[in-house]
């Protein structure tokens, strides 16, 4: 079984975004990083796809975590790491 793709919306100077690549690296996942700021385009399909306009925007497999807020709320809960290694 494959662990699911992370994919993280960010821009190369935000502050929540770095939080965000530092704990998903603590945890070993291959992140890929799409910057909203070098593309209009990839902006408008974070919002599409989150229905929110702030970066980061992060999805595990087909679902969208949230935040830096919301994956640091899920990493305490205990649900991060099963997320990652399953994607449940």
């Amino acid at each position: 079984m494959s662990t699911p793709q992370v994919l993280m919306y960010a821009t190369s100077w935000c502050p929540y975004c770095e939080r965000a690549r530092r704990l998903l690296r603590a945890k070993g996942a291959d992140v890929r990083e799409i910057d909203v700021d070098a593309s209009p385009q990839a902006r408008a399909e974070m919002i599409a796809r989150s229905h929110r306009h702030t970066v980061p925007q992060i999805f595990i497999g087909d679902r969208h975590v949230g935040g830096c807020d919301d994956l640091y709320a899920l990493e305490a809960r205990g649900g991060l790491e099963t997320l990652l290694n399953n994607g449940v």
